[in-house]
């Protein structure tokens, strides 16, 4: 058994992170931890998420100077559910004891100058590390994955829309000098368990937000290697993504091709599925699947994406990425 500890377990992800490596077979859950100043410290964990009163009891700790010892000791790996600078200050601690990180939060995932200072406000002050990150796409970058100690866990609208793009852009199916447009919307906890009038799901309606700015435009971009248009929206349900993609394909491309693409990027991938309809909300929510389906007709392709984005987009794919680097079957723990 493998000893894990998150940090950061308050938040929505953590939680589900949480109850995953609880349920997982060669995973032992040894520590939650909090920042020391934290209003949710010492409390037991059920008592901010009473959906896991008698599985998960621990308390969550303060992640002062005892704490930290106590959360490197006898720990196998480290889960970060952490704010992006906090992750960027961590994760090192960690890995120069030897411990590997899987970082739930943006802080490693694009190596690209500027980036951070443009879209997350910091600088980024641990180029070393950046440079060494594995993005943690467990479908495309598994080979990676396996051989890395620092996994940058995708982000959620990244995630829905790289698995329904990347099959297009390997096959060259993609009209050159076009721009694939991601329409996609998602549930209120992406935004998180922290208070906000924004955010407060009485106050939100479907409205877009992030126009032109958005941090997972260039994440996207830079993933899949050509730039896309990029415009979220907020929805007023809990949990989920649904992304709609319109993408001009080359000249003379079939339907044919781009089933195939899909068929040989997905076929040995069972959490993607597949779909012979529409995705939906209610088909992933609670799931660790991404649901794909498309439609073509005069050259144009419109692709669905649907995942969770608590779980695909976050912690049952942060999952899949620890199962890939110690391991494991991709899919234990999750199907």
């Amino acid at each position: 058994m493998l000893n894990v500890v998150i940090i950061g377990a308050s938040g929505y992800a953590g939680a589900e992170l949480a109850l995953l490596v609880h349920k997982h077979p060669e995973l032992n859950l040894k520590g939650l931890y909090v920042s020391a100043g934290s209003q949710d410290a010492n409390k037991p964990f059920s008592a901010l998420h009473p959906q896991c009163l008698g599985l998960v009891d621990l308390p969550v700790k303060p992640l002062d100077d005892a704490g930290m010892q106590e959360a490197k000791t006898g720990t196998d790996l480290i889960c970060l559910a952490t704010a992006h600078e906090v992750s960027m200050n961590l994760a090192p601690q960690f890995l120069t004891a030897g411990i590997p990180v899987f970082d739930l939060s943006g802080a490693f995932r694009v190596q690209q100058d500027g980036f951070y200072d443009k879209y997350y406000g910091f600088t980024h002050d641990q180029p070393e590390w950046l440079s060494k990150a594995v993005y943690g796409l467990a479908e495309w970058n598994a080979e990676q994955i396996k051989q890395t100690d620092l996994v940058a866990v995708a982000g959620c609208y990244p995630t829905a829309s790289l698995l329904a793009l990347k099959p297009l852009m390997a096959a060259g199916l993609i009209k050159a000098d076009t721009t694939p447009i991601i329409n996609a919307v998602s549930g209120v906890s992406g935004a998180g368990r922290k208070a906000a009038i924004g955010t407060s799901f009485c106050e939100v309606s479907l409205n877009p937000y992030g126009v032109f700015n958005h941090r997972h435009q260039p994440e996207i971009s830079y993933h899949l290697g050509g730039k896309v248009v990029f415009q979220p929206h907020l929805g007023n349900f809990v949990r989920g993504i649904l992304a709609t993609i319109y993408v001009q394909l080359a000249d003379g491309v079939t339907e044919e091709q781009v089933n195939a693409a899909y068929q040989q990027a997905y076929s040995n991938s069972p959490i993607v599925r597949l779909s012979k309809q529409w995705p939906s909300i209610r088909g992933v929510a609670g799931t660790p699947f991404c649901d794909l389906h498309w439609q073509m007709q005069d050259g144009l392709l419109i692709v669905g994406s649907a995942i969770d984005n608590l779980l695909k987009g976050a912690s049952s794919q942060a999952l899949q990425c620890i199962n890939l680097r110690f391991g494991f079957e991709p899919t234990l723990g999750l199907m």
